[in-house]
């Protein structure tokens, strides 16, 4: 109970106790401590967001590969693949036709995997799961690559030679993170690998970023801009066909030192970011999956 001052009205010293009271809530909220946890938890929802919207728009790809190139190889409607693939399907051609059809069914299970190799449910209560998957995800994700390179430099994949160059680049950056992974896992260093295997999931997810990317300048622009959609070529392709790993492995690299060194106002601003990185990526994904892959499902 408050006591009254002598020369206080009672129900005056009770407002005065009450204004005391609600600005020592308000300094609680505000302490260093408060505000550090606020700061770490905007962090972790917001990369929890981003990778929840990243594992829909993969999975929705996946269940694409599936249906299309699935289906139509159930069907024996084998040419269905060129609607899609320059060169995709080559009567005769046994060996540059088995070559694609492993590069997708590689490609499939690369993107169904990968999640799962981050979510640290499966780490924590699947640990063998988790190793064998992740060996599984190492050899398809290199198996990929070589195939990949196979078919874009010696079966005329579409683009120019700068898209091409950064493809290659891309594979090249697949089998490096691929192996710094393996080599600090069988070392038992868990932090670096994990952190190797974040890398490793960006890069390999560039071909995925590469259509979300393309959408979402398509939707933005109303159009296609910067690229001739007949030929698929124009310096906003030769662009993506770099930042579509290069980017997310940058900002990748910008969260970690975030999350390991950084401030509030740091962990804030990367909050802030990557929902808005988020937005794009889920308007991204939306738009390639109404105009690519549900109509071909």
């Amino acid at each position: 109970m408050t006591i009254p001052a002598d020369n206080a009205p009672p129900h005056k010293a009770s407002k005065d106790a009450g204004f005391v009271q609600l600005a020592a809530a308000r300094n609680a909220v505000q302490t260093p401590a408060s505000r550090q946890k606020f700061a770490d938890t905007a962090l972790k929802f917001a990369a929890g967001f981003w990778f929840l919207v990243a594992v829909i728009g993969q999975l929705m790809f996946v269940i694409y590969i599936a249906a299309f190139y699935g289906g139509s190889a159930a069907q024996g409607n084998w040419a269905a693949w060129n609607k899609v693939l320059p060169h995709g399907y080559t009567p005769g051609d046994t060996l540059a036709n088995a070559a694609i059809a492993s590069h997708l069914f590689l490609a499939a299970i690369i993107t169904l995997g990968g999640p799962l190799q981050l979510i640290p449910q499966i780490r924590s209560y699947a640990p063998t799961f988790h190793r064998w998957n992740g060996r599984v995800y190492l050899l398809t994700a290199a198996t990929a690559c070589i195939s990949g390179l196979y078919m874009m430099w010696f079966r005329g994949g579409f683009g120019d030679v700068v898209q091409h160059l950064g493809l290659s680049l891309d594979a090249i950056l697949i089998l490096l993170c691929g192996a710094m992974a393996l080599r600090y896992a069988i070392a038992r260093d868990i932090k670096t690998h994990r952190r190797w295997a974040l890398r490793l999931f960006m890069v390999v997810s560039g071909v995925w970023f590469f259509r979300v990317g393309l959408m979402f300048w398509i939707f933005v622009n109303n159009g296609p801009v910067g690229f001739d959609p007949k030929t698929f070529t124009g310096p906003f392709l030769n662009f993506l066909a770099f930042a579509d790993y290069l980017l997310p492995l940058t900002i990748l690299e910008i969260y970690l030192r975030v999350r390991d060194r950084a401030g509030v106002p740091g962990r804030l601003a990367m909050s802030a970011g990557l929902l808005v990185l988020t937005i794009a990526m889920g308007v991204g994904i939306f738009v390639a999956t109404m105009g690519l892959w549900l109509p071909r499902m």
